[in-house]
């Protein structure tokens, strides 16, 4: 047998050893009965001693190398109890059972069979919604490609959901760190070694932040930033305070960014400064697409080719 055989193999049989994910779900579940909340990664190491997995098991990756066979599996059996309501995930990344989990535990062979008749009853959900789209004719005059764009679309304004989502977990000095990082990576500040900086919590006068325009400093451009419920409205009044911290700083440009929206009267002022003093108003939704966009805190989880005929090519075939 030649070594290619033997390697394909040796390989068969390593993931052959490692559990599905249809097989990790009562084990997941037992690990969260006491009722802590858990992230995915700390399920790894209980589950792989579990299942008696080696190093090598533990390790293995996908022939197309998207990631640890494992832990992709771990990863959607988790996504299984959270669709069929045995976990809650009370915030981004965090694992925590549920009262229907709890109880059946209580029956522990029964949870398969619960979880198959869940996951009947949304594809049957899901097969009704697609049979009434077929009959109002709503979906069924989208071409396959802008079906695909309406579908990316989704996928992009749901990870817009979950950048605001997380940003709203973490502490507003790590905010005023996010937004001066983010125009840093857009490029304000070009050449400058070290342009950006977060200015000091207790001294700021209502700036947040510091981006050089030059080496020597002549040129700046201050932030403000505020880690506000999503449903708030930033107004009128809190926009005039930052023109009158930028005059203080001698400053005449300004970045005000918010993971909230700003209101009619808010925007209408930052327009009418008419150049005397340069404001540029951030919302969430438009901080979401920065983030996603200049790739702050991102990563690429699959590319997608689409291809088309080259006319060219077959146009300078004779025809038949």
């Amino acid at each position: 047998m030649d070594t290619v055989c033997i390697k394909a193999l040796r390989q068969r049989r390593t993931i052959m050893a490692i559990p599905k994910h249809d097989e990790i779900w009562t084990y997941a579940l037992e690990l969260l009965k006491d009722g802590v909340e858990r992230k995915p990664k700390e399920f790894e190491a209980p589950l792989a001693q579990q299942f008696n997995l080696t190093e090598d098991e533990l390790s293995q990756m996908y022939d197309s190398g998207n990631g640890p066979i494992f832990f992709d599996r771990v990863s959607w059996a988790l996504s299984f109890l959270s669709m069929t309501g045995l976990v809650l995930k009370p915030k981004r990344g965090i694992y925590k059972i549920s009262d229907k989990g709890l109880e059946m535990l209580v029956s522990p062979e029964k949870i398969r069979e619960y979880i198959q008749l869940k996951l009947n009853e949304r594809d049957e959900a899901k097969k009704k919604e697609k049979d009434t789209e077929a009959i109002t004719g709503e979906v069924s005059e989208l071409t396959p490609q802008e079906r695909l764009y309406g579908s990316y679309a989704n996928i992009r304004q749901s990870t817009y959901e979950d950048i605001l989502d997380t940003i709203m977990g973490k502490s507003a000095r790590e905010f005023e760190h996010l937004v001066v990082q983010l125009l840093d990576r857009m490029g304000y500040g070009g050449e400058v070694k070290e342009a950006a900086e977060v200015t000091k919590a207790s001294h700021d006068g209502g700036i947040d932040g510091v981006i050089k325009e030059d080496v020597l400093g002549l040129g700046r451009i201050h932030i403000q930033a505020k880690r506000y419920d999503r449903n708030n409205t930033v107004g009128r009044e809190e926009i005039q305070k930052f023109v009158g911290a930028l005059a203080v700083a001698r400053s005449n440009k300004g970045v005000f960014i918010t993971t909230s929206t700003y209101s009619k009267g808010a925007a209408e002022y930052a327009d009418s400064l008419h150049g005397s003093t340069t404001l540029v108003l951030i919302d969430g939704q438009e901080l979401a697409k920065y983030i996603y966009d200049y790739n702050l805190g991102m990563q690429t989880e699959q590319v997608i080719e689409i291809k088309k005929m080259d006319s060219d090519f077959w146009d300078s075939m004779q025809d038949s």
